[in-house]
Formats: C-alpha cells, sequence, structure tokens
C-alpha cells in the first residue's frame, strides 16, 4: 500500500527525491504512456519499474498531436488511443498506483488536454487520483500563472522544462519557479536515444543548480549505464522514455510477459549504474 503519511502529493515527490538525494544516487525516473497497450498492462509496468528501482515515473497522456516526442513515443500515443484510451482511464490507473505502489507519478500531458477539461477540474481530478505533479511542455512560463496557482492550491508539482534554446534569463525565472523538480532537456529537438549526449550539458545544468532549489533531472536521449553516470556527475537523476518505451512495440499474447521483463531489467540497469559507490 502507498505510504499515507505524507500530506499533500507533492511531498510524496519531494521526499522521494530527497531521499535519493541524501544516499548519493541518481533518480532515474522512466516515461511509460498511459494506455499502451492497454491501462492494465501500463499498471504492470509500473509496478516492474518500481520493483527494479525507479524513483518515480512519468506518465504519457497520450493525444494526436505530440509536440517534443520523436517516432517512438509518437506511435505509443497512437497505439494507447487506437486501443481506447482515455484520459478518466489514466487517471483510474494513477488512482490504481497510486493505492496499490509507493512510487509517485507525475503526468506528462498537453496544456490543450487541460483547457478542454477545464483547468480546476483537471487539476483537481489529477490530485484527487494521486498523482503528484504535472509536467505541460507547450505551456510558456508567460502564460503559466493561473495552472501554477491551481497545482499550489492542489498541492500538486508544476514542473518546468529548460531547453538548450532557452536564453539564460529565461531559463533563470523557469528554474526559480518550477516545483517537485527542474527537467533540463539535454538536446535540441525530440525525445529519442542518442549514442551521446552535448560537451556542453554539464556547464547548463551546474549553472541551472545556482538557479534553483529543486532537484535537476535530465531528459531526452538517455539510454545507456553510461549515460545515467556521465548525467549523474552533475544532475541529480535522469529522465528515460523511449528506450523503455520501444519494450512495448510488440505486447501481444506471450510478448506481454517479455516486455515487462524487458522494462525491469532496462530499469534496474540504469539503477544499479546511477548507485554511489
Amino acid at each position: 500500500m502507498a505510504d499515507t503519511a505524507v500530506d499533500t502529493p507533492i511531498m510524496k515527490l519531494t521526499a522521494a527525491l530527497t531521499a535519493r538525494r541524501e544516499a548519493g544516487d541518481v533518480v532515474v525516473a522512466p516515461f511509460l504512456t498511459a494506455g499502451d497497450p492497454d491501462m492494465d498492462f501500463t499498471f504492470h509496468a509500473l509496478e516492474a519499474a518500481q520493483q527494479a528501482g525507479a524513483t518515480l515515473c512519468e506518465l504519457g497522456v497520450p493525444y494526436s498531436d505530440p509536440i517534443a516526442d520523436g517516432p517512438v513515443i509518437q506511435a505509443s500515443y497512437t497505439r494507447a488511443l487506437n486501443a481506447g484510451g482515455t484520459l478518466e482511464g489514466m487517471f483510474g490507473l494513477a488512482r490504481r498506483a497510486a493505492e496499490q505502489l509507493t512510487m509517485p507519478l507525475v503526468a506528462m500531458t498537453s496544456y490543450s488536454i487541460i483547457f478542454r477539461r477545464g483547468l480546476d477540474r483537471f487539476v483537481g481530478e489529477a490530485a484527487a487520483a494521486g498523482l503528484t505533479g504535472l509536467i505541460v511542455p507547450d505551456l510558456p512560463i508567460e502564460e503559466s500563472a493561473l495552472l501554477a496557482k491551481a497545482c499550489q492550491q492542489a498541492g500538486i508539482a508544476l514542473v518546468r522544462l529548460v531547453t538548450p534554446t532557452t536564453p539564460p534569463e529565461r531559463a533563470a525565472r523557469i528554474a526559480a519557479e518550477s516545483t517537485g523538480f527542474l527537467y533540463c532537456v539535454s538536446v535540441a529537438g525530440v525525445t529519442g536515444e542518442r549514442v551521446s549526449l552535448p560537451q556542453q550539458l554539464k556547464d547548463r545544468v551546474r549553472w541551472l543548480k545556482e538557479q534553483t532549489d529543486v532537484p535537476i533531472l535530465v531528459g531526452f536521449g538517455i539510454s545507456r549505464p553510461e549515460q545515467v553516470r556521465e548525467v549523474g556527475d552533475v544532475a541529480d537523476g535522469v529522465i528515460v522514455g523511449s528506450a523503455l518505451v520501444r519494450h512495448l512495440e510488440a505486447t501481444s499474447g506471450d510478448q506481454r510477459q517479455t516486455a515487462l521483463e524487458a522494462i525491469s531489467r532496462h530499469v534496474g540497469e540504469l539503477v544499479a549504474a546511477g548507485r554511489a559507490g
């Protein structure tokens, strides 16, 4: 059962991140699409990730017009939508995870979905479902005050993103206003596995650490244990999406168990690479 001693959802997220920080371990945060190939499978994938040592998980809310997602995650969203994935189904999945797992979940969603649902209604439902935060990549910080206020009132995080092309003054503001953690995008472009990461990434993370007290997690392009060690030298953690979602490209019949085992093994390798000592 989930820990009920935490007063608000964001406190559950903060406690999980702080525990890893104090242990000196690199946070590993998998990304999974809600409903790929169905909500029940996604729950078991979350369970496998937690058992393999993941600190938290990003739950992608599928939509038909992804902005920064590469082909692997775009295909995952399409599979989830074609299978009948809905927002209600995602909230139900989050609720089930909050009741049965200890790992905090943060939803990655388009602001168009929030706007259509109604800002206060969406945030209220997210908090009631046990989600600990939201990541809204297509919402500029200049237009985010209402959502930030709603998230604060509901006790959930509003995680901001900083990209390599974000001007320093704007990046400093984004870092200062991010709650839960700061999402540092490692490369310009869309999500997807990369062979190597930009040389200037470490300097950028060091600079961002001077702008905020929240943990910094690096995403886009992370897939290998050596990248976890490289990024972990300066950042608090990594976000891994496409490399894990790729395991779900064929999940019919007996292949479902194979996919779960692949996710568990992959997350476990990344967690092991990020352990202190």
